[in-house]
Parts: C-alpha cells; sequence; structure tokens
C-alpha cells in the first residue's frame, strides 16, 4: 500500500450565537476554522485527520509533510513520524497527521484503532468542559441541567480579575449539587492567546490560594496553574497539596517535553492532545511512561468532533485514562452539536455519561461532506 495524495480542507463554519471564551481576552468567537485532512492510497483507502487550526496547518502540511508523504507505506507509522517532529522546525506543528496513518491501518485491519491499541474499554466517561465565564446562579442552572442529561463531571473556567469572585461559583455549585458531580477547575495559566492585556497572570502564592480553597471543596482537579515551562513551581505546588490534583500539558509538545514533565514531578495528570500537542500513536507512549510513574493521562480536546474521536480512541485504549474531556457549553454558540457539525453522527453521551467508541474500522468518522463542502474556504492538494 502505498499513499497516492493528501489533500487539506480549509473549513470556516460558523456558530449560530454569540460565544466567549475565557481565554480569549473579552473576543466573541463567531467561527470554528479547522483543516480537514485526507490521506488517499492505491488500495483506495482513505484515512481523515484534522488540524485545529487553518491555513496556516495547510500550508505546512502541504510544504513540510506530504512531499514526503507520497510513495510511502501509511502502515509504517513510525517511518514517517519524524517528518511530523521535523516540520515543526519550519512550521506550524502537524502532529494532527499520525491520525490520518493510523485510520487508514485501522481501516485496513477492519477494526476500529482503539481495539489495534489494546482496547481497554469501549467507552469513557464524558466530563463537560464549560468555556465560558459565568455568573454563580447561571452555572448552578447549567450543572442542574448537565445532570438531568446524563453528565458526572463538568469543568468551569477561573479567568476573573479576583480567584476568589471565581471561587463562589465552586461553591455556589458545591451548595446547590452537594457530591452529585465531580468538578475541575482550569485556570488556563500554561499559556495565553497572542495581544494585548486581559490576562492577569496568577503567581506561585495566587496558586498556592485557590488549590487549597480548591481541595476544602473536593475539587477533582486544577488544571494549569502555572505557566507550563515552570516545572519547579508546579511540583513545589503539587507537593504542598493532599487531594487536590495538577493537571496540564495541552501547550507542550513532543515526547521529550512529557518526559520532562513526568520526570520533574509537574502533574498528577496530563492532559496531551492528538492535534495539538503530539501525535495521537505517541500519545500512548506518553500514557505507558504516566502509567509507571503513578499517573493519569486525561487527553486535552477543543474545536472540533475529528480531534475528539481521536482523544477519545486514546483514552478508551489505556488503562490509566479517567475522564474524556467534552466540550459543550449552551446556550453560547459553542455546544456539542456545534463543535461536530463537520461530522454526520456526532458524538453524544449516553444514559451513564460515557462517550462510546464506535464500532467501526479505524477511528470510525463519518463526515458530512455537503457540509464541509458549503464551507470550504481552499482546497491544498499533493499527488494525483
Amino acid at each position: 500500500m502505498k499513499i497516492d495524495s493528501v489533500t487539506c480542507r480549509v473549513v470556516d463554519f460558523p456558530l449560530e450565537r454569540e460565544f466567549h471564551p475565557a481565554w480569549a481576552r473579552g473576543r466573541n468567537q463567531s467561527n470554528i476554522v479547522m483543516v480537514v485532512i485526507e490521506v488517499r492510497t492505491d488500495d483506495g483507502i482513505t484515512g481523515v485527520g484534522a488540524a485545529h487550526a487553518g491555513v496556516e496547518a495547510a500550508v505546512a502540511i502541504e510544504r513540510f509533510v506530504a512531499p514526503y508523504f507520497i510513495g510511502q507505506d501509511p502502515t509504517h507509522v513510525e517511518r514517517l513520524v519524524p517528518v511530523l517532529r521535523d516540520s515543526e522546525i519550519l512550521g506550524a506543528p502537524v502532529y494532527c497527521m499520525e491520525m490520518t496513518l493510523w485510520d487508514i491501518v485501522g481501516k485496513a485491519a477492519g477494526m476500529p484503532v482503539s481495539r489495534l491499541w489494546g482496547g481497554y474499554s469501549d467507552r469513557v466517561t464524558a466530563y463537560c468542559a464549560t468555556a465560558e465565564v459565568r455568573p454563580p446562579a447561571e452555572r448552578v442552572e447549567d450543572v442542574q441541567r448537565m445532570l438531568a442529561e446524563g453528565y458526572r463531571a463538568v469543568k468551569f473556567r477561573f479567568h476573573l480579575d479576583d480567584p476568589r469572585e471565581d471561587l463562589k461559583v465552586v461553591e455556589a455549585v458545591r451548595a446547590a449539587v452537594g457530591d452529585r458531580i465531580e468538578i475541575m477547575v482550569d485556570a488556563n495559566q500554561a499559556g495565553v492567546e497572542p495581544g494585548h492585556g486581559g490576562h492577569h497572570a496568577w503567581d506561585f502564592q495566587a496558586a498556592l490560594t485557590v488549590a487549597r480553597e480548591l481541595e476544602r471543596m473536593q475539587v477533582r482537579w486544577l488544571e494549569e496553574p502555572l505557566p507550563r515551562h515552570d516545572y519547579d513551581g508546579l511540583r513545589r505546588l503539587r507537593g504542598k497539596l493532599d487531594t487536590l490534583a495538577i493537571a496540564g500539558g495541552e501547550d507542550n509538545h513532543g515526547l521529550h517535553e512529557f518526559k520532562l514533565l513526568i520526570d520533574r514531578g509537574c502533574y498528577d495528570i496530563l492532559q496531551p492532545d492528538a492535534l495539538l500537542s503530539e501525535g495521537v500513536g505517541q500519545m500512548r507512549k506518553i500514557a505507558a511512561l504516566a502509567e509507571v510513574a503513578g499517573l493519569e493521562v486525561a487527553p486535552h480536546t477543543w474545536g472540533n468532533g475529528i480531534g475528539l474521536m481521536a482523544n477519545l480512541h486514546l483514552a478508551a485504549a489505556i488503562p490509566n485514562c479517567p475522564f474524556l474531556e467534552f466540550p459543550h457549553d449552551p446556550p453560547s454558540g459553542f455546544t456539542a452539536a456545534a463543535r461536530d457539525q463537520m461530522l454526520a453522527e456526532p458524538l453524544t453521551i449516553d444514559a451513564e455519561g460515557c462517550v462510546r467508541v464506535p464500532d467501526r474500522p479505524g477511528f470510525g468518522l463519518v463526515l458530512d461532506e455537503e457540509r464541509i463542502a458549503h464551507h470550504t474556504v481552499s482546497t491544498h492538494t499533493t499527488g494525483e
């Protein structure tokens, strides 16, 4: 089997309502921009993937990846992975391309990728990942709706100037629903979008104060409380806590950085992302290192349902994944339906709050070709 062509379609999907993600400094995000990637073989198999990015990723793939993939056997994944690592020297990170290769392998084998990787489970508990900053009363209403829909866990964002105001959200939710739902908190301090103002960085003392309050309220984890390269600060913070886990890693790149995070004792829970942090197959290596170190892996995911599907298969294949991130924050414009609008079969949770792995070969993706075609803004093809 050989790779005949690589096609990247840059797609711009609109959101139906306003969406103000906490990390975007007050910006209204009106759309989802992504790249749908298709790698075709001479055997007629097409591997599908996506980039959580726009034309910059399509150009990087076209220039630095596709010429070295054409004519190669896609089942020799480990031979092709170095191309993805080396391409980051000159272009945008394109670890997302490994997903297309495993999709081909799974389709050729007639098995879901998660089962090829060991098939630890056929479903993973989802946590409803919110994105906006809302008052306590609104979040109480949101959580009550989540419980009625079957969710067993939720994640809130802390981004107010005074973290004590953020803490009131957790206090209100705990008072309203008790321990009927697991709570996580994301501070998004590991990195920040380009811009001026609007981001109030935490120092170590602020992170420790918030962490101790969250520990008192029996929060499951605090995510990204400090910059992603503050290895000493993260280790020190983690060492001062008893029951609250420290999580992070979505903004770190490459196996080497995740090994460093493990060796330096930075996190209890690692959160690599198959579209951002490292190739989805390489994330199995991260999970193995974490397992040996007694750590958990809960993949980060955001932006589109294709990336969520890749992270779902990884999560279901390993024994140390407690939760799957499930972005969904109605009544804003960013809902599960908006996230998955490129899919003909969107991902949902079952009655027990879990996401089930599709029982189809590869990653089991079914694209909404008509909708993708309607919203495609540019196409980049190499080969054939």
